[in-house]
């Protein structure tokens, strides 16, 4: 199949199945609030709700009516908007960590990671909901000041408490990375603000996070923006080195940086040469700083991210160098859809492990973001061609 039969087939899967079956059973109407897992029969499970799935699933719905979808999209959304506030905002203006399935708060606290999806979130809504777009605007002027206040870390980014504790980590700021270029389109919002910020985390991954030797991007810190002396340091996570790359094409095309685009365009190559196993010929989890595997489970999400960098660079190059990244994306393409053969339409498998089979476990709402976002990238970029 080509890239166009791969993102049709994509996006009938996701407006005829997923967002139907998540809308229907990945909402709790009796609780209120997302989910965490539905299980392989269809059915939502108990489990415990990390609180970064509320806004996420929020932003999947909030996308999903931007782009036309005709389903109750509407209700979901600030449904799930209005739980995660209930359940997880604390007094001090940030979003604890964990709740149970009847909504009781069990871990209070602060993750900057989860603080990242709020203003994602708050983004999204703004951009759907016109008569909530002043309220938004200033829920997350409010949240980045108050992230800036409590955790701005001394020279670039954020700790990752108060007080502050190792490791430091690029995930987050990643997260905030998106947050940000998001907010900074957004029409109502600081848009000073969020292109500052944008602009010191885009320098803070190129100068810090990328090791300028081997141009791989590293997962964690110490406080000096150095990499951990321990193993920790040495992490490098295919998934990420993709994700990265797509958010700096989208900076520097933006920003018109070249250096952006050299940088992303090695990070590519790290996560095509060394984290596509064979002969799965799937994004594993882990590698070390010299590119040998540290762990060969593959995960559903570094397909997708894989899917939106060779996209987007397919959109932003020409000629055999378009091609190129156009066979990528096939690839990518095809390793997503084996995750998404389940039983019931609609759902996913999280971890493939070595020898190639899926491990036997409910599918996990929080994926939902990285699959509705690939595919919708991947129509976006298509349009570019």
């Amino acid at each position: 199949m080509d890239i166009a039969g791969f993102s049709t087939e994509l996006n009938e899967w996701l407006a005829g199945a997923a967002l139907p079956l998540w809308q229907e059973s990945g909402f709790d109407r009796k609780n209120g609030g997302f989910v965490e897992t539905i299980d392989m029969a269809g059915q939502p499970t108990r489990a415990n709700r990390r609180s970064r799935v509320q806004p996420r699933q929020a932003y999947c719905f909030a996308e999903a009516g931007r782009r036309g979808w005709k389903g109750d999209w509407q209700s979901v959304a600030t449904e799930g908007l209005a739980y995660f506030d209930r359940v997880y905002l604390q007094p001090d203006g940030f979003y604890g960590a964990l709740a149970d399935a009847d909504g009781k708060l069990l871990d209070p606290s602060f993750d900057l990671y989860n603080q990242a999806f709020a203003l994602l979130a708050f983004s999204y809504l703004a951009q759907v909901f016109p008569d909530r777009r002043a309220e938004m605007a200033e829920r997350s002027n409010r949240l980045r000041e108050k992230l800036e206040a409590y955790c701005k870390h001394p020279t670039a980014g954020f700790e990752e408490d108060n007080p502050p504790r190792l490791p430091l980590c690029s995930n987050p700021h990643m997260h905030l990375f998106e947050a940000c270029l998001a907010s900074e389109e957004t029409e109502g919002f600081d848009r000073v603000a969020w292109t500052n910020l944008a602009d010191e985390i885009a320098h803070l991954c190129m100068d810090n996070f990328i090791d300028r030797e081997t141009g791989a991007l590293r997962e964690f810190f110490d406080h000096d923006w150095a990499p951990m002396p321990d193993d920790k340091g040495r992490i490098v996570e295919p998934g990420h080195q993709f994700e990265w790359a797509w958010l700096l094409l989208r900076w520097g095309e933006r920003r018109g940086n070249a250096d952006a685009l050299v940088k992303a365009r090695r990070l590519f190559e790290i996560g095509e040469q060394y984290g596509i196993a064979q002969p799965r010929d799937v994004a594993v989890m882990t590698l070390l700083d010299d590119f040998s595997v540290a762990d060969p489970v593959a995960r559903l999400w570094p397909q997708t991210e894989w899917l939106k960098a060779a996209a987007r660079f397919s959109a932003l190059t020409q000629g055999e160098e378009r091609e190129r990244y156009l066979r990528s994306a096939v690839r990518a393409a095809t390793a997503l859809s084996r995750f998404l053969d389940t039983p019931v339409k609609g759902l996913w498998r999280d971890k493939q492990k070595e020898d190639g089979g899926f491990i036997d476990e409910p599918a996990p709402a929080s994926s939902f973001y990285h699959i509705l976002c690939a595919i919708y990238e991947l129509d976006d970029c298509l349009k570019r061609l």
